[in-house]
């Protein structure tokens, strides 16, 4: 027998409101209050702090505060990559950035998804899709990256974008839904 957080990770249906989850949450949104007050704390000691509950953290990478997570134990991050102010990142299932990727304020990046059929949704179950971010990415300010999306290296996501799909590598990516600009 699985636990719903077991299915949870695996990106199958799951009860978010399980015991395990919910002290999970808990302890992120602990984390989240001591992460957020550091605002004047010098880069290296966010870092050090962001160690604390991501897997992986590069180099040089920097989350400016206030930043929101589910759990943060799903997210990594490359050297040098940067997210400014104001991100939230719903890390039921993996988030991965990679290297140099920038990332303007109030990014929103989703794995957490529902089910489509009403019957099913209404039972509160939920399940995720991983999100996987290239290398040398930039994405602008407002931008919502939805659960299952996966952006190639040296791609751009303009502000305010709503990216649905995938985006190819190089690629730059506008509107909402995101299209890719010829």
């Amino acid at each position: 027998m699985r636990t719903e957080k077991q299915k949870m990770l695996a990106g199958e249906l799951y009860r978010a409101g399980d015991p395990e989850i919910q002290a999970d949450q808990a302890a992120a949104k602990a984390w989240m209050v001591r992460y957020n007050a550091a605002l004047a704390a010098s880069a290296a000691e966010r870092r050090a702090l962001l160690r604390e509950l991501l897997p992986e953290v590069g180099d040089g990478a920097v989350i400016r505060p206030p930043f929101h997570c589910d759990f943060g134990y799903n997210i990594r991050l490359g050297p040098d990559v940067f997210l400014n102010f104001n991100c939230v990142i719903l890390d039921v299932v993996a988030v991965t950035i990679g290297a140099g990727t920038q990332i303007g304020p109030a990014v929103q990046i989703y794995t957490a998804d529902h089910p489509r059929d009403p019957a099913l949704r209404k039972t509160g179950a939920e399940f995720g899709r991983p999100v996987s971010i290239g290398q040398n990415v930039w994405i602008g300010g407002g931008a919502i990256i939805l659960p299952g999306v996966s952006i190639g290296d040296d791609a751009v996501v303009g502000a305010g974008a709503v990216v649905t799909r995938d985006v190819p590598q190089h690629a730059t990516v506008l509107g909402n839904p995101a299209r890719q600009k010829k």
